[in-house]
């Protein structure tokens, strides 16, 4: 049995090189695994599951092959994509997931996040990030029409680049202890997440266990995932050809 983790594509009709990448993961890499968990910024931006741009109906479309032939698809939300219904779910044949979430990975009690409620030190996008999860500003906005959403998309992100620019590097990676402690909350033992855009595998202790933490990679010049299977976890990338 294989499982694979990824996150933060960005997908966006501006890097086609990455969308390239990612039909061909999906076709290659994905299709050989029981299971694909996409924990979150699938999308650059997602404005309801009536988008009708190329990437999103393509997007879907691999997807619904993907699970027609037998993997398993999981998604979670990011703080690009948190617009991603039932409607979407039920296309793709996918299944969406609360953040966090628990799951059993051969063994090991695994705690699934986008990772973005890490970052409390953040203290300005954590207000921002209650807005954008709200029910209520959800459905208003779903209720505006398709245009004046992706209007509104453009300018979070630009908002979001430029906030993102003025920020010290630290204040926008987790926090140490929010991770002890969603460990200790959660009673798990490894954290898998995405969001900061550092991939790597972290040691640390939890009420005097030994316990991991796993950064999934950006989508860029490099694709990354996370393979596991029952001989263990390997943290991967390959190249993004132009």
């Amino acid at each position: 049995m294989t499982v694979l983790f990824i996150s933060d594509l960005h997908l966006d009709e501006k890097r086609p090189d990455i969308f390239r990448a990612f039909l061909h993961f999906l076709e290659q890499d994905a299709c050989r695994a029981d299971s694909l968990y996409v924990l979150g910024d699938l999308f650059e931006a997602w404005v309801g599951d009536d988008d009708d741009s190329n990437i999103a109906l393509q997007s879907v479309a691999a997807f619904r092959q993907l699970s027609d032939s037998g993997t398993e698809l999981f998604f979670m939300h990011g703080n690009r994509d948190f617009l991603l219904g039932q409607d979407f779910a039920n296309q793709t044949g996918g299944t969406l997931l609360d953040d966090p979430c628990t799951i059993d990975l051969f063994g090991i009690p695994t705690l699934l996040m986008h990772g973005d409620s890490l970052c409390t030190a953040d203290t300005e996008y954590q207000q921002l990030r209650q807005q954008l999860r709200s029910s209520q500003w959800q459905q208003q906005l779903l209720a505006q029409p398709l245009a004046a959403r992706r209007e509104l998309a453009q300018q979070l992100r630009m908002a979001s680049s430029e906030a993102t620019g003025n920020k010290a590097e630290d204040i926008m990676d987790v926090t140490p202890d929010e991770v002890v402690k969603v460990l200790q909350d959660h009673d798990c033992t490894r954290l898998i997440h995405g969001h900061t855009h550092r991939p790597a595998r972290h040691q640390l202790t939890v009420a005097g266990k030994p316990a991991e933490r796993i950064v999934l990679g950006d989508w860029d010049t490099n694709l990354w995932y996370l393979h596991a299977s029952a001989d263990g976890i390997d943290l991967q990338q390959r190249a993004i050809a132009l």
